[in-house]
């Protein structure tokens, strides 16, 4: 019987575009929440980061009712067509979802560990808002903003319990690595299991090794 490789491919492709909308959305956030104070900012950092702590099937189970064909959104892209319970878009928002937390509090804390005098010079040396978050705030937050693409990237490679709740595990559309690994093991396919589980332990290693190559080779510079 033939190794069907597809699960690698949905996976990565899973995993690529769930990094790229957290590494958006978390650089935007990010820089939004840096500054503020109060009990607002702590109850959005609550919400934002719940995903973090919650099971995965939880999480799963909210997308479901959010996006399944009665769900407010469900229904709503259903009007034009659009079904994503059951899709690959399924996999990337689930994703998304449980990876956003590691891209969101990695970038902040490296922002607000920035010298604010370095901005307020900025400032003073009439640099506008927008010049300040590209020239200063982001260059100076890259090692937190690269470590949390690595560990977002990691986290969406790895995701079973959310992804499982909304997308399935259809084979050759849905079914990423970590479900081809349950449902081999489920089947009695140890050797199949097994074959996975090397796979995405290799990919994990080499995320890691060059995670901290990047490093080592900023230290060295700086």
């Amino acid at each position: 019987m033939s190794f069907d490789i597809s699960p690698l491919w949905i996976s990565l492709k899973t995993a690529v575009a769930a990094t790229f909308v957290t590494l958006v959305l978390g650089i935007l956030i990010a820089y939004r929440l840096a500054g503020c104070t109060g009990i607002w900012k702590r109850i959005l950092d609550g919400i934002l980061t719940l995903p973090m702590v919650l099971p995965p099937t939880v999480v799963g189970y909210f997308l479901l009712l959010l996006f399944g064909k009665n769900g407010p959104l469900g229904s709503l892209l259903a009007r034009i067509g659009v079904v994503i319970v059951f899709s690959w878009m399924a996999t990337v928002i689930a994703a998304v979802v449980v990876s956003f937390p590691l891209m969101y509090k990695t970038i902040l804390v490296s922002m607000e560990q920035i010298d604010q005098s370095l901005i307020e010079a900025a400032e003073i040396f009439g640099a506008t808002r927008w010049q300040t978050f590209f020239r200063i705030i982001l260059p100076l937050a890259w090692p937190g903003i690269l470590a949390g693409i690595m560990l977002s990237f990691a986290r969406a490679l790895g995701e079973f319990g959310a992804t499982i709740m909304i997308a399935g595990g259809i084979p050759g559309r849905t079914q990423t690595i970590p479900l081809a690994i349950f449902f081999a093991a489920e089947t009695g396919d140890m050797n199949t299991a097994l074959i996975w589980v090397l796979i995405v332990s290799a990919l994990s290693m080499a995320l890691m090794y060059a995670l901290n190559g990047i490093k080592c080779e900023s230290v060295c510079r700086t």
